[in-house]
């Protein structure tokens, strides 16, 4: 067993490369079991993947990562093919965590729709292309959202919110 000795390994001690090496294993099993979850969720048409770096810590960069991809609003434009910028800078917003509106940058995928907190112009059918062709393919929407300098990042999964989903859970009682 992994804790338990049967394996009769040496002990790996903290800090050390084996550990470091076990961690990053563990972690690449942890991160693939999520976005599994959340990519097979009911009636989900794709993935949703929000990476945001430049907060002043991890808990922070991890809650407005799980801020965007929980929003109802944010969920449902990306199903219906919607690059709406407004939606995503305002689940970022809602996280409740400080930043200046200035210093945020949102991209999606290859497209930056936001930079120095005002939204730029951008091509909205290639845009919206990028998600139609993700969501054809069950594939992954990239969002990622830059909030300042700090030297923290984190990234949230979850899943677009489809007629299916709806569907599903209206159909049943519990």
């Amino acid at each position: 067993g992994l804790a338990s000795g049967a394996a009769g390994g040496d002990p790996i001690a903290a800090g050390t490369p084996e550990a470091e090496k076990l961690e990053a294993a563990l972690t690449a099993v942890c991160v693939g079991i999520a976005k599994s979850i959340a990519w097979d969720g009911e009636g989900a048409t794709c993935l949703i993947e929000c990476n945001v770096n430049g907060a002043d810590s991890l808990d922070d960069a991890r809650l407005i990562a799980r801020s965007v991809v929980s929003s109802s609003l944010a969920k449902s434009a990306i199903f219906g093919h919607d690059p709406n910028w407004g939606r995503l800078a305002c689940a970022a917003g809602y996280s409740g965590v400080h930043f200046e509106q200035e210093d945020l940058c949102i991209k999606l995928g290859p497209h930056t729709l936001m930079e120095n907190g005002q939204p730029l112009d951008y091509d909205a059918k290639d845009a919206s292309a990028y998600l139609k062709d993700a969501c054809a393919v069950h594939g992954t929407v990239v969002i990622d959202v830059s909030v300042g300098a700090g030297a923290f990042e984190g990234s949230a999964w979850g899943c677009d919110l489809t007629y299916d989903y709806v569907k599903i859970n209206a159909e049943y009682t519990t």
